[in-house]
């Protein structure tokens, strides 16, 4: 299952509500290190797919969310369980660290 977008609009239906883990990439497109982990997370989406869901935040298109929640620096991932923030990771990693990370997470 492939990474999903989400909006300020659909944030509280697709991640607060959602009956299992969503982790959320919090992006922008002018962001290097976001469009390096991309491919990663997508691989990881598939890999995770019955364990955890995997969507993106585009920072410049959705200012509320990240704004409430606080991003400051991107690419930031945060883990959300049960609607939520459970554990967050900043920056980028190779695939192997973010899946790793998750994993230890979940």
């Amino acid at each position: 299952m492939a990474t999903k977008a989400v909006t300020d609009a659909s944030f509280a239906t697709d991640v607060l509500g959602a009956d299992k883990p969503v982790l959320v990439d919090f992006w922008a497109d002018w962001c290097g290190p976001c469009k390096m982990i991309g491919p990663a997370l997508e691989e990881i989406s598939d890999e995770l797919a019955d364990q955890v869901s995997i969507v993106k935040m585009d920072i410049m298109e959705n200012t509320t969310v990240p704004g409430e929640i606080g991003v400051q620096s991107i690419p930031l991932l945060i883990l959300f369980k049960d609607g939520k923030p459970v554990a967050q990771k900043l920056g980028a990693a190779p695939k192997s660290q973010l899946k790793g990370w998750l994993e230890s997470v979940l």
